[in-house]
Parts: structure tokens; C-alpha cells; sequence
């Protein structure tokens, strides 16, 4: 009797996890506080990042005002220092690919690069464009403000013509003007959609497709794969292509800064994974404590170490990565391969730890 009743208690358990998981909303099955983990994110990272971010599009814009209104050797440097800080800033952002982020496309029209110099020098021979079309994604952002800033011309003087005694300098100045009006438009757009669905982000535990937690560990696989990876080192050193392309680094035309992009951008990342506090040595819960509480923390410690393997060797990296590049590529490579290791460590053992599916394909062959 007891043995029957055992098989059919174990049937019915059975059954009902099978409709469980086919008919219901896949639940979580381990006993790690995912919405804990969501409400450090939000913050005191994504938050704070964002409120940052906002403040240095502001301060951008207004030193774009001044400096078209005004164009002289003063007022540009001023605009270059904050375009710096603020691209700086912006790596700490551009992994957030989620809600009006992802509705809007905010990264396409914040940082396309290569930019594609024709599409700007004609938008502003026409004097008329519209910067909301996807045609111009990669005639925008950062990248055209850093062609713009330091690109147009070979010296400062040169520069400044453009945007005094040129034929078309009234068109110059306009299309800095509204490629910073659309970024902070844009940017508010974000951050204060954000804020009003942070409720809605730190409670969508569940484990689906469409679920905050699910999302947000692709897209932020996504962007260390593609945005940090490929685009910043795999691109540029030839890695997906039969030569080099030094021309695709960030930050081309200011030339000296690709490296510190790039180790911004590894800095916002590693803060993510360990749920360090933006801008504050304060360290909440993040992707590493959710390892450690599955009892993986060897992969936990193995991405930590293969981060640090990386920062190190891209520190070695000549400031301007088209220079890298030209002078010695095979330093850029290594940088790719110590970035590459982690891919696998985030994208095959993380996600099965967590039980979580790829939810983007993979197209470069790796």
C-alpha cells in the first residue's frame, strides 16, 4: 500500500512540474535573491550612472552653446574637455540596453562608430537632415563631435575656420548644435524613463525570456561580446577581417583616448559582475554573489582573475589603438584573446549556472 501510494505521489509531482514549466511562467529554482540583486543594480549603479551621465550630456551642451556662439581657442578646448568626459562617462552606461534604452536605440545614436565622415560633411553642405532617421546613425553622437572637434582640420586655427570665416561655418556650428540637442534629448528620455519603471525592473525575478534578470545578463553579456570585445579590439586589429582596420578604433580623430575608453568601459563592466556602487567604493550584490550562492565560485573567481588578466594587459596598449595598431598589432591581439577567455566564462558557465538561455545570435564567429 505504501509503496503504491509512493509511486503515485512522485507521479503527481512529476506531472505537475512538467505543467509547470510547459503552461505556467517558469519559476526560479534556487534560493538566491534575484530582486536583491536587481534593486543594488538599479541603485546604486544604473541610477547613479545614468543621473551622471545626464549631468555631463548638460554640461556638453552648454559648453557646445558657448562655443558656437562664440568660436575661438578658449570656448573649443572647453567643448573638447567636456565631449571627453562625458564619452568617458557614457562607458558606463551603453551596456544598459533595456527599456526605452532598447525602444529607442539610445547607443545607435550615441556611439556608432566607425563614423561615416561623408554623411556628416554632406549634412551639412544640405543644411538639412533628420538625425532620427537610421540613415544617420553613424553621422552622430560622440563620433561625429569627435570628427567635428578635431578632425575636420590638421591644426586648431584650421579648426576654427571652419566654424568662422568658412563658406558653410553657420552649418557647421547648426550641426553641432543638433547633434548635441539630440543626444541630451535623448538621454533625458532614458533616464527618466528609467526611473519611473525602477519599480517594475527590481521586481521581474522570473525566469523567462522577457523577465528583467534574463535580459539584463544577456544584454550585458551582449555588450562585453560585441561593444567591448569586438568593437573596441577585435574590429580594429583585424581579427574579423583579412587586414587591419585602425581606423575603426574609438575615439579616431582626438587619436589619444581609445585606451582609456576602453578601460572605462572594462571598469563599468567588472563593476556590474561584482555590484560595486558607481562612483563610490561601496560593493552590494551583483552577477558574482549570485555565483558564489550557487556554489560557483570558481567561476566567480575565474572571471575575477581573467578581468584583472585583461585590464593588465590592455594597460600595456599604446593610448591611441590605431597607433597600436599600425605599430604593433600582435599587443592588440593578445588584449583580444585575454578579453575573448572571459566571453566563455560569462556566456557558457554563468548562464548555465544560472539557468539562463542566449537570447541574441552570434555572428562574428566566435
Amino acid at each position: 500500500m505504501f509503496k503504491r501510494f509512493l509511486i503515485l505521489f512522485v507521479s503527481v509531482i512529476t506531472m505537475y512540474a512538467c505543467s509547470s514549466s510547459e503552461g505556467g511562467t517558469p519559476v526560479v529554482t534556487d534560493s538566491f535573491d534575484r530582486s536583491a540583486m536587481l534593486v543594488n543594480i538599479a541603485d546604486n549603479i544604473i541610477i547613479p550612472a545614468y543621473d551622471d551621465f545626464s549631468s555631463k550630456m548638460t554640461a556638453l551642451k552648454i559648453a557646445g552653446e558657448t562655443f558656437t556662439s562664440n568660436p575661438n581657442q578658449v570656448n573649443l578646448d572647453g567643448l573638447r574637455a567636456s565631449w571627453l568626459t562625458a564619452y568617458k562617462t557614457w562607458q558606463h552606461v551603453e551596456m544598459f540596453n533595456i527599456g526605452e534604452a532598447e525602444e529607442l536605440q539610445f547607443s545607435f545614436y550615441m556611439n556608432i562608430y566607425p563614423l561615416t565622415v561623408q554623411d556628416v560633411e554632406d549634412n551639412i553642405a544640405n543644411g538639412s537632415y533628420d538625425l532620427n532617421s537610421v540613415n544617420n546613425h553613424d553621422a552622430q553622437g560622440f563620433p561625429a563631435l569627435d570628427y567635428l572637434l578635431y578632425g575636420v582640420a590638421v591644426t586648431d586655427a584650421a579648426i576654427l575656420e571652419k566654424y568662422t570665416t568658412a563658406t558653410n561655418n553657420d552649418n557647421y556650428k547648426k550641426y553641432i548644435t543638433d547633434v548635441l540637442k539630440q543626444m541630451n534629448t535623448l538621454t533625458t528620455s532614458v533616464v527618466s524613463a528609467f526611473k519611473a519603471e525602477r519599480n517594475t525592473f527590481i521586481t521581474s525575478t522570473q525566469n523567462t525570456a522577457t523577465s528583467v534578470v534574463n535580459k539584463l545578463v544577456n544584454d550585458y553579456i551582449f555588450y562585453y561580446e560585441k561593444g567591448l570585445r569586438a568593437t573596441k579590439f577585435g574590429i580594429p586589429s583585424g581579427v574579423f577581417s583579412s587586414t587591419t582596420l585602425p581606423e575603426k578604433v574609438e575615439g579616431f580623430y582626438k587619436n589619444d583616448i581609445s585606451k582609456d575608453l576602453a578601460l572605462e568601459s572594462l571598469t563599468a563592466v567588472k563593476n556590474v559582475f561584482e555590484g560595486k556602487y558607481y562612483a563610490s567604493s561601496d560593493v552590494g550584490i551583483g552577477f558574482k554573489d549570485y555565483l558564489i550562492k550557487l556554489n560557483r565560485t570558481d567561476i566567480a573567481t575565474s572571471i575575477t582573475n581573467q578581468f584583472s588578466v585583461a585590464t593588465t594587459e590592455i594597460n600595456k596598449l599604446d593610448n591611441s589603438f590605431s597607433t597600436q595598431v599600425n605599430t604593433d598589432n600582435t599587443a592588440m591581439t593578445r588584449s583580444y584573446d585575454e578579453l575573448q577567455k572571459v566571453v566563455v566564462f560569462l556566456k557558457v558557465d554563468m548562464l548555465q549556472a544560472f539557468d539562463i538561455n542566449v537570447d541574441y545570435v552570434d555572428a562574428d564567429g566566435d
